[in-house]
């Protein structure tokens, strides 16, 4: 970063605390797989580490995806709509789409792209549920985190979902058909200005300066990673055989080489320039006694608590919360990974 992009730029600040403090929406649909037939769950149970058997109808789960090295090539969301009907969202559908392909011989089951026909608004932050249920025939009062159903805006179908991106307790999707979107869109953009919020258009508040703020990621923070290093270790269910699983084992046994780990930027001057992997590279050097460490992941800045923060990939145990470090001669401390 050099001329902070963020700290003075009042446009992404209103965007950012209409979500942290009243309601904003977004339109930003994650590409779609849709996955069927009579092999559907056993096939995805497979493909992804987290435990995708026990997804009961009109629930979601999160999970990240591997190859044979344990790496993480994806993470992605898995929503069942019907007993033999998933959804998978993910930011690499063509990549995802010959995954599949490459990995479905044996199961009786068909996947497709479906991004074109459908679109996704996000609305997010402590009014959402206040302005889904102005919209929404049914409501979302008793909707749980992770649930999904159909209802109506208008008399046009959409699928609800309660989850997002943005780490806020209440945070929707409308999912719509593409030739719907113009007129859904119309009526969420209403309900959220009559509620105080606004429409967020700033790519690097939705997709960055909100999630990291939650200690949440982008796929690209995930890149040449596996799970212990990032903390999702927790998503793997060990008792199946998954994609991965016996590299994955390896590290379970020997422990993970690395780890993310939060850290805010405190030097007096605020147009520094420290690289990260977010805008392209390999991310700035972190150095202890002259050694390099680790590297920076993600450099962004946290609205609520007015400090630029991000990831740095580091060896493990080697940077510990509290510790003042210098990147690029800036002077920098290691914090959790969560600013909210």
């Amino acid at each position: 970063m050099y001329k902070n992009i963020f700290a003075h730029d009042e446009w992404k600040r209103s965007e950012h605390m209409a979500v942290r403090q009243c309601v904003g929406y977004y339109l930003f649909t994650h590409q779609l797989m849709e996955v069927t037939g009579e092999d559907a769950c056993k096939f995805l149970d497979y493909v992804y580490p987290n435990n995708i058997a026990t997804l009961a109808v009109g629930r979601d789960r999160y999970t990240t995806m591997l190859n044979e090295n344990g790496d993480i090539i994806d993470d992605v969301v898995v929503m069942r709509l019907e007993e033999d009907k998933y959804w998978v969202s993910t930011l690499y559908g063509t990549k995802c789409d010959d995954w599949f392909y490459y990995h479905s011989e044996g199961y009786d089951v068909d996947t497709c792209e479906i991004t074109e026909d459908w679109h996704m608004f996000a609305v997010q932050g402590p009014k959402s549920k206040e302005v889904l249920n102005s919209v929404l025939s049914n409501g979302v009062e008793d909707l749980k985190f992770f649930q999904n159903r159909t209802d109506d805006i208008n008399g046009m179908e959409v699928i609800v979902n309660r989850g997002g991106f943005t780490g806020e307790k209440f945070g929707y999707e409308i999912y719509c058909t593409a030739d719907d979107t113009d007129a859904v869109q119309e009526v969420i953009d209403k309900a959220v200005k009559d509620a105080g919020g606004k429409e967020i258009t700033e790519f690097q508040v939705f997709a960055w300066t909100l999630p990291t703020e939650a200690g949440f990621y982008y796929m690209r923070d995930l890149n040449h990673t596996n799970p212990f290093e990032v903390g999702l270790e927790k998503n793997i269910n060990w008792d199946k055989e998954f994609i991965g699983k016996a590299a994955l084992l390896k590290v379970k046994e020997e422990g993970p080489k690395r780890e993310m780990i939060g850290f805010e930027v405190v030097d007096e001057n605020e147009d520094f320039y420290i690289r990260s992997k977010q805008y392209g590279g390999p991310g700035e050097p972190v150095y202890l006694n002259g050694e390099e460490v680790g590297r920076v992941s993600k450099l962004v800045y946290s609205y609520v608590k007015n400090v630029n923060n991000g990831y740095i990939l580091a060896e493990k145990d080697r940077l510990h919360i509290g510790d003042k470090i210098k990147i690029h001669g800036y002077d920098c401390v290691i914090t959790e990974k969560n600013w909210l």
